[in-house]
């Protein structure tokens, strides 16, 4: 007969101590509905808890999709802009405050002092995060993928890493019906092809070549993929999504804001035009990729708005219309900081993106981190609100062009270490 597992938990009343037996089972049903955070906490209440926390089963119960964790907070790492060497400090931006404006000493720094070296974010999915060695480096450079909740992480050999590359973290806990630990990391790697011989009075217009390589956490090895695709422009300097559609896509936004796709069950790429005509603009749309319900998002904004778009047919172009605040409706909701937007908006005439008053950094869900003219906002599409979150300064002195931010959602995933 199996014998029914308690665990003993100590009650305080009037009269003293009593202790209080509840079955493990109805304490794991009471703890997952706990926000992450909270239970990284709770691990250290004792060795009893712990074993609950840590469980696999909990863990499952705790990442199932109708516990609906919410979007965390916000990576933030500056890039410079005239130089190839990397920036070794991290931000988090948590989405906690209930204030309408706190204190720019909310940014928490250090997050990831628990690897083993400084790092460069790439990328994040379902609690899980991405980053690399710090070029330059004498060390041998290496790939992390780690969970800074409970502080879990293993190394990747990176072997002839290209400079000119970004990765796409792919994890899907719950593929096959089961939790898994398994992950994949895609690698893109763009290279100027050679110009072919022609005659000298036309001019070369220069293509790029774009291969992958893909790690899988279970086979613990690299291999290239027989995909390739050529475009005329190079990726943005903004990372990566990971879509969890049809068996999982990343997707890279070029520089005339185009889209880059890779499927990663059938290892296809192509390139996908953006929600708008490819020619003929008169401004210099504002543009990042996000994600929501395991579907690549596009949002921009001009002169005509704001907008969000879902990519509904991934080979067609085909986009559907999700959102959209015109300039008006943006300063009705918020009279404060974007008060004449439309003038605002004038700034995406220019070409240098460094010059813009309003810039989109990152999405996901139903949440914008944008930077308006020196501080960062969290513009809600719920309540089409924008709220204050800290100023650009809060974020470090590099942090203006073409930052690497990546929206994070906390969880309890495991990380397999052997």
């Amino acid at each position: 007969m199996r014998r029914r597992r308690n665990q003993k938990l100590k009650v305080v009343e009037s009269g003293g101590e009593n202790e209080l037996w509840l079955p493990s089972s109805l304490l794991a049903d009471i703890l997952s509905r706990l926000p992450c955070r909270a239970l990284a906490r709770l691990r250290f209440v004792s060795k009893e808890w712990n074993s609950v926390v840590s469980d696999r089963t909990f863990v499952r119960l705790q990442m199932k999709p109708a516990a609906g964790e919410r979007l965390s907070g916000f990576f933030f790492q500056g890039r410079y802009q005239w130089c190839d060497g990397d920036i070794k400090s991290v931000s988090y931006i948590p989405l906690l405050a209930q204030n309408e404006r706190e204190s720019a000493a909310r940014v928490e720094k250090g997050v990831l002092g628990f690897l083993p070296e400084q790092v460069v974010l790439l990328s994040a999915i379902n609690g899980l995060l991405c980053c690399r060695s710090c070029f330059p480096s004498h060390n041998p450079l290496r790939i992390y993928v780690c969970n800074p909740l409970n502080r879990e992480w293993t190394a990747l050999p990176w072997p002839h890493p290209p400079k000119d590359s970004s990765t796409a973290l792919a994890f899907r806990p719950f593929h096959g019906g089961r939790i898994s630990t398994d992950f994949q990391v895609i690698t893109v790697c763009q290279t100027p092809m050679e110009e072919e011989e022609e005659e000298e009075e036309e001019e070369e217009e220069v293509r790029y070549r774009f291969g992958f390589k893909i790690y899988s956490s279970r086979a613990k090895e690299w291999r290239e993929s027989q995909e390739v695709c050529t475009w005329t422009h190079k990726l943005q300097r903004k990372g990566c999504v990971f879509a969890a559609e049809e068996g999982g896509t990343a997707y890279w936004l070029t520089e005339d804001n185009r889209v880059l796709m890779f499927d990663l069950a059938n290892e296809l790429c192509c390139l996908i035009h953006g929600p708008f005509p490819a020619s003929g603009l008169d401004f210099a749309p504002g543009v990042c990729l996000g994600e929501a319900n395991g579907r690549v998002q596009y949002v921009m904004i001009s002169q005509d708005g704001l907008q969000v778009w879902e990519l509904e047919d991934r080979f067609g172009s085909q986009w559907a219309l999700k959102r959209f605040l015109s300039p008006e409706d943006l300063e009705r909701g918020n009279p404060k900081c974007l008060h004449q937007v439309s003038k605002k908006l004038e700034s995406h005439l220019a070409t240098d993106s460094s010059s813009l008053l309003i810039d989109l950094l990152s999405f996901k869900d139903t949440t914008l981190l944008l930077r308006i003219s020196t501080d960062i906002y969290a513009f809600d599409f719920e309540t089409g609100k924008a709220k204050w979150i800290c100023a650009v300064s809060a974020l470090g002195p590099n942090s203006w062009f073409s930052p690497i931010v990546i929206p994070y959602t906390m969880s309890l995933a495991p990380i397999d270490l052997a």
